[in-house]
């Protein structure tokens, strides 16, 4: 006997764990299926482009420890390789591979967070979260030696980076990399052919290659899809064209398939750490740049594959010592783009799992 009901519209958010944020979404229910629903932002509006404005170039390395707070190391990458594109500058090498290391383990700890919280979102109440943040912890004890600070790191600068490694952090950064591909073995060996992680996420908001591109989403859930694009292989920078690493790619685009991809990216990320250490020069660490920075009359945008997918500063100079103009393409905005399209049609259970994957920071996404 089938029951009839009235839609019903409900709030979720801004304020619910499971919204990774302050993010607020309108869904219309008919029962637990998901009618119509309107994401709404704004809760966490920061201004970051226009403050970039008000402060000078080196100033403003500090906001984008702020955007994607998870990923503080590549947001300063993303900035610093903009201004030094404006600049005309270039880096010594060892700064190079310091940012890489710095970079790759910050996409390690990102990863580690956005696995952690999908596992949450699907009710392993506790215990695969916690997992998660044990290894992460060491991550930032290792930025800790690097730059005194954990989570806003400021670490890299117009030139180069901060400071140089000092030598208890290589030992420590070895001991790690030793250990952390056996606790991927066991994330893997709990988690990925569990029955209800597959129930939950197998053939879950499947999207193709053609809608993906089609709304400019990049990263974990473009690759999930099968498209093997990835910034630092296809339009390399500092030195990522040296170094050697896999692109691991999806099949079905699904929830799975995003899940599944992180957990290998930070295999890879290993791996870049690996060689960079075995290979990292003797010498300065960064140039000779004023301290107040004052690029010529120009413009510049250089994208970067942070953990979220492509992120990129667009930077006007009218030859002052501020940003005229400064734009952030900003990845866990743009990659909520089909939201309403993989949410549709679905249930309730399902629109905390989906949101997961994404794997949003709402520091970015408002900005």
């Amino acid at each position: 006997m089938s029951v009839s009901s009235n839609p019903v519209t409900v709030n979720i958010g801004p304020q619910h764990p499971s919204t990774h944020g302050v993010f607020r979404l309108k869904v219309e229910f008919d029962g637990e299926e998901i009618l119509d629903l309107e994401p709404v932002f704004g809760y966490l509006h920061r201004g970051t482009e226009k403050l970039a404005e008000e402060r000078n170039y080196s100033q403003v390395i500090t906001l984008t420890d702020r955007l994607d707070y998870t990923a503080s190391m590549t947001n300063n990458q993303a900035y610093v390789l903009t201004c030094e594109k404006l600049g005309q500058i270039d880096v010594p090498e060892r700064g190079l591979y310091l940012r890489v290391i710095a970079a790759e383990l910050q996409r390690v700890a990102a990863h580690l967070m956005a696995t952690g919280f999908l596992l949450q979102d699907m009710g392993a109440m506790g215990t695969p979260l916690m997992y998660c943040f044990r290894e992460r912890e060491r991550i930032l004890e290792l930025f800790e030696m690097l730059c005194g600070a954990r989570i806003t790191n400021s670490y890299m600068r117009i030139g180069g980076v901060f400071y140089d490694a000092p030598e208890s952090f290589w030992p420590a950064l070895r001991q790690f990399l030793a250990e952390m591909p056996e606790y991927i073995d066991e994330y893997e060996s709990l988690m990925t052919g569990n029955e209800i992680l597959l129930g939950r996420t197998k053939g879950v908001s499947s999207l193709s290659i053609e809608d993906i591109v089609n709304a400019s989403i990049s990263g974990p859930m473009l690759r999930a899809a099968g498209l093997s694009w990835d910034v630092r292989k296809s339009d390399p920078y500092d030195i990522y064209s040296s170094l050697d690493f896999e692109v691991p790619v999806g099949t079905q685009g699904d929830v799975y398939d995003r899940y599944w991809v992180r957990l290998q990216e930070m295999r890879q990320s290993l791996s870049l750490v690996e060689q960079c250490v075995s290979r990292i020069p003797q010498g300065p660490v960064r140039a000779e740049v004023p301290l107040i920075f004052r690029p010529p009359e120009g413009d510049a945008y250089v994208p970067i594959e942070a953990p979220k997918g492509e992120l990129g500063f667009y930077i006007v100079s009218d030859g002052g010592i501020s940003p005229y103009r400064c734009k952030i393409r900003a990845p866990s905005f743009i990659n909520l783009t089909l939201l309403k399209e993989m949410l549709i049609g679905r249930k309730m259970a399902d629109l905390v799992v989906i949101l997961g994957s994404i794997d949003i920071n709402m520091g970015e996404v408002d900005r």
